[in-house]
Formats: structure tokens, sequence, C-alpha cells
């Protein structure tokens, strides 16, 4: 199993001076690289301070500028935002200017206010349709010559330039919940990225589920990559878990609000909604946050990872940036390093099949 990070500039307060928001995290990047992170994931999200990231492709380009090593992906584009022809030159471009790096990440959307903003008010359950009619234009357009003719988009004959230096094309993601998408996504050749959100570890294994069933559903296809991403905080102290859990709950009170539309949003600032109107109450339940993300010491964290790893996941995105304070991002990012990823590499050593004794 592989390690990567999510990462984005945040702001939870107009006190918040954003130069020190681009030095936070420009630290937390490097640091990521010289660990050996897999990937840096970066998302997409508009007229919201903490999750500062209008273009996924332009932070992208800066952190490949600051490492050498860690690949960097977007997680998530979302597919009503872009044109087939705008989101193939980008990406490509992207993939030039951080020297094959690229990991395309591509979702259907999830915040119902940003796509009354952004998507003239469509139900954010209707970005699939978007999502599944952008994504072979793109793979077409990085081809060569394609004229496209669908229900959203229409153009003439054109090619994506520049074209990707990665060939046939960095890899795709597909953000995947639903059986449908799960099942659609193996069909055009995508890996999946999945989150159980604030969910207990009962979603992690529906999800996993999915993928199992996708997979027999397709026998011809080669398995695809399965990626699953959830919040994270190492500690050295065992007493420190009320810290993360805390910011956890008020971030998914956030979410909660952006996700339905309801509450309000203020410079930026998204309202922190009542307990009475969120979605499945009893995941904001302390001792259930406690055990359901990955918060912990070194070990608690490590035996959290050994379910998911036994659940079939390939790649384990960890995300850090829910309003913890910067030094404890920074003890997350130390203490996995230092006592997590070891840990599972010696597993993997262990585990692989010997060589074979010459006759």
């Amino acid at each position: 199993m592989k390690f990567s990070l999510s990462l984005h500039m945040e702001r939870f307060s107009p006190d918040k001076d954003m130069a020190e928001v681009k030095r936070n995290l420009l630290t937390l990047v490097r640091m990521a690289d010289e660990g050996g992170f897999h990937t840096l994931w970066a998302p997409e999200h508009h007229t919201i301070e903490f999750m500062i990231a209008p273009n996924p492709f332009t932070l992208l380009t800066w952190w490949g500028d600051n490492t050498e090593r860690v690949r960097l992906g977007t997680a998530t584009i979302v597919a009503p935002y872009w044109n087939p022809l705008r989101l193939a030159g980008e990406a490509a471009l992207c993939d030039h200017l951080t020297n094959g790096r690229l990991e395309l990440g591509i979702a259907r959307g999830a915040f119902q206010y940003e796509f009354d903003r952004l998507a003239g008010g469509l139900p954010q359950q209707q970005g699939g349709a978007y999502m599944r009619e952008l994504v072979p234009a793109v793979k077409e357009l990085w081809k060569g010559n394609y004229e496209h003719k669908g229900k959203i988009w229409s153009f003439p004959s054109s090619t994506s330039v520049p074209r990707p230096v990665q060939q046939p094309h960095p890899p795709i993601w597909i953000a995947a919940r639903d059986p449908d998408t799960y099942d659609w996504a193996f069909k055009v050749g995508a890996n999946i990225m999945a989150t159980p959100l604030s969910s207990p570890m009962s979603e992690v294994i529906n999800l996993a589920n999915k993928f199992r069933k996708a997979m027999a559903d397709n026998p011809g296809v080669p398995r695809p990559k399965f990626l699953m991403l959830r919040r994270a905080c190492v500690y050295e102290r065992d007493e420190d878990w009320e810290i993360p859990v805390k910011l956890s709950i008020d971030y998914g009170r956030s979410f909660e609000n952006l996700f339905h539309n309801i509450g309000t949003v203020d410079y930026g600032f998204p309202e922190k909604v009542s307990y009475d109107t969120v979605v499945n109450r009893a995941n904001y339940d302390p001792q259930v946050v406690r055990e359901a993300m990955l918060f912990g010491t070194p070990d608690q964290v490590i035996e959290k990872l050994a379910a998911y790893e036994a659940a079939g996941v390939d790649e384990m995105v960890l995300a850090i940036c829910f309003n913890t304070p910067f030094e404890m991002q920074k003890k997350t990012i130390e203490l996995f390093v230092r006592e997590v990823m070891p840990e599972f590499a010696r597993r993997s050593k262990t585990t692989e099949t010997p060589p074979a004794v010459p006759a």
C-alpha cells in the first residue's frame, strides 16, 4: 500500500495572512517529497476560504517546481466546470511542467453551493453526466484530431495542445461512490478514488465491496488501482486525540453546509451548521470520529491502516488540512514518515514471494 497526502491552502479566519498560508503549505509539500510520499493531491474549489484551490493545475505546477520525486494529482477536477478542450490542454501542459508526474483525478462534484455559482444551479447529482462525456473526449483529444458532438459539448475537429508527456496519457482517476460509476470507470480504463467521508469503518468495507463487484463484472479489464482518502492526524500522546476530533467535527459541519446549501457563507467563510441540520448525526459523535478517522499514535494508526490494506486499498491518502495547527500537520508527516511508513515497508518485504531455488 502506497501513502499520499491531500493538501491545499486554507484560511478559517480573515486574520490569517495569505503569505503565511502559502509558506506553510510549501513546507508541507517539501516535507512530503523528502519523506517519500507517493503523490500530493490538490482539490478544485471556488469562493471558499478553507479550501483555496480555484485551479489545481496551478498548485501542482508550483509544487512541481519545489519537489523532485513525488507525483502530483488533482483530487479532483469538477467535470461540469470544464470544457473538454480546456481540460485536455491544461492537464497536458501541467504534465509537461511537472516532468511527467501528473495524476488526473476527475469527479462529478460535491458542493451544491459551488454548483449554484459555477454550473448555473445544476443539481450536483447530475454532474455525473458531464464526467461521463468529458473523460472519453479528453482521451480522444490527447490522441490527435477529434470532432465531438455530444449532449453537453460540441466542437469541430481539434487536437489537444500540447499533448501529454506520459503516453498514452497520464493516469486517470474517477471519484466514485455508486456502483454504476465504479463499473463505468473500469470500462474506460480509469482508477478508482473513494472516500468514506465521516462514516465508520463499515463504509470502507462497503466501498471496497463495490470495487470487487466491478472487478468481477469486468473480467477482461486489467485491475485498476483503488485509492481511499481519510482525514488524518498522528500524534505522540494518546490524550491529544480531542484536538483533531473537535476540528474534524467542525470541518464536517461546514462541509454539510456547502454540500446541501443549508447555511450561510460570508466573505468565503462557511457557517458551521447545527447538528440538527446535518445528515447522519451519529457520525459526529466524538468517539465515532476518533475511531473512524486516521487519528492516533503511530501504533494506533498502523493498526487502523492494516484494515484498509486488508480491504484491498492500494493507495491511502491522508487529508491533514482541516484547520489542524500547522505544527500538528508537520508532526503528522514527521511521525508518519519515521514510524508508520517503515512498518508497512517491512511488512511488504516479509510478504514477498521468495525467489525459486534452482534445481
